[in-house]
């Protein structure tokens, strides 16, 4: 009988210490998915270090919408028009 309770005792903390730690990287997930800075967009993207975007360097959702946020259509995008750029529609849970 004693047997069967340490059992179930271990069991019971291992799926408490389980759940835990899987809803705390969750929160922490979460808590990192915060869009990046004009800054940190140079430093991934600006091949030619001329402190602008321009169409070739960008990836992703910018590329796709380059034309939009290049309000001056110059073929660059600057920290200023970066500023004013439409926000990204959010997603809906699925």
């Amino acid at each position: 009988m004693k047997s069967n309770t340490f059992k179930t005792v271990v069991f019971v903390f291992t799926l408490t210490v389980c759940m835990t730690s899987t809803s705390f990287a969750q929160s922490q997930d979460r808590q990192q998915r915060t869009p990046p800075t004009f800054s940190e967009m140079l430093e991934q993207m600006d091949a030619n270090e001329d402190g602008k975007l321009a169409e070739d360097e960008v990836k992703g959702p910018l590329k796709d919408e380059f034309s939009t946020i290049d309000t001056d259509k110059d073929g660059y995008i600057s920290e200023e028009e970066m500023e004013n750029a439409p926000k990204p529609q959010r997603r809906g849970r699925k």
